[in-house]
């Protein structure tokens, strides 16, 4: 069990950052009330965040577990957040002991919680490496000192894309991912989530624009820039589709009367 030797940044508590407005929604402690405010700004506005952010923690177990039946023991998640029980690592493991796992994120907030996404199984190893998304060099070396990329890895990105711009100059979110799927063996699973103005336009405007009044960039995708991200990879059943639908369990499929969520999900498996 390794954590990331890099010395992170001090904490900015001036701004809010999405990993902490997130633990807010999730009921978390570890946030600050510049996040709490923001949090509670785009709740006024979208009241689905709650369970939205309930959704999608829901999606990556499932997806999580899907990849660990069909064989993947090798795990990458950026993106990670802070941690909440119970974390990918344990739905992995729980499927899988032998299997490893590295979390990935620049929050350094995240990085004083890593000990607590390092208590896994004896069979298998979690690591965790403070680095941003947008250095796919230094991530993905880092994350090799624990995980093999000449065999199969399922790749995380949940809740990640929509604060990633698709500008070139900028940061190329569509060719980011096509980075990291390029180095995963076939058979590698991409686990995605995404904020769609699909299904609640108005809503989702609004929580958009608070949000990057506050500092934090912030894309919403239709289902066809969504789908996008997936090309040249084989969508598993029952492909995108909003996350409350992704192989639904009990009680996702109880949880839908409560509403909406507009956020989609996919997994896809590299041929």
């Amino acid at each position: 069990m390794t954590a990331s030797d890099a010395v992170p940044a001090r904490i900015d508590t001036s701004r809010p950052h999405p990993a902490r407005v997130y633990d807010w929604w999730l009921g978390g402690k570890d946030n600050y009330p510049v996040d709490e405010e923001l949090a509670r700004r785009i709740l006024a506005v979208d009241g689905t965040v709650l369970r939205g952010a309930r959704a999608n923690r829901r999606f990556m177990h499932r997806a999580v577990r899907t990849a660990a039946e069909a064989g993947i023991r090798q795990f990458l998640d950026i993106g990670t957040g802070i941690p909440t029980e119970p974390n990918l690592h344990q739905v992995a493991q729980g499927v899988a002991p032998e299997a490893k796992v590295v979390y990935a994120d620049n929050d350094p907030i995240v990085l004083r919680h890593a000990q607590a996404l390092l208590h896994g199984t004896a069979e298998g190893s979690t690591a965790y490496v403070h680095a941003d998304v947008r250095d796919v060099d230094s991530l993905l070396s880092r994350a090799g000192d624990s995980l093999d990329f000449d065999r199969p890895v399922a790749l995380s990105l949940v809740a990640l894309t929509h604060y990633l711009g698709d500008d070139p100059d900028g940061d190329d979110v569509y060719g980011l991912l096509k980075k990291y799927v390029a180095v995963l063996a076939p058979g590698s699973h991409l686990i995605l989530s995404q904020v769609t103005p699909d299904l609640s336009p108005e809503a989702i405007e609004q929580a958009a624009n608070h949000f990057r009044r506050s500092g934090t960039p912030f894309f919403p995708r239709s289902l066809a820039e969504f789908s996008r991200f997936f090309d040249g990879l084989e969508l598993l059943g029952p492909g995108v589709i909003p996350v409350y639908g992704w192989r639904p369990e009990q009680v996702d499929v109880a949880t839908q009367a409560e509403g909406i969520v507009p956020v989609y999900a996919g997994v896809a498996r590299k041929p």
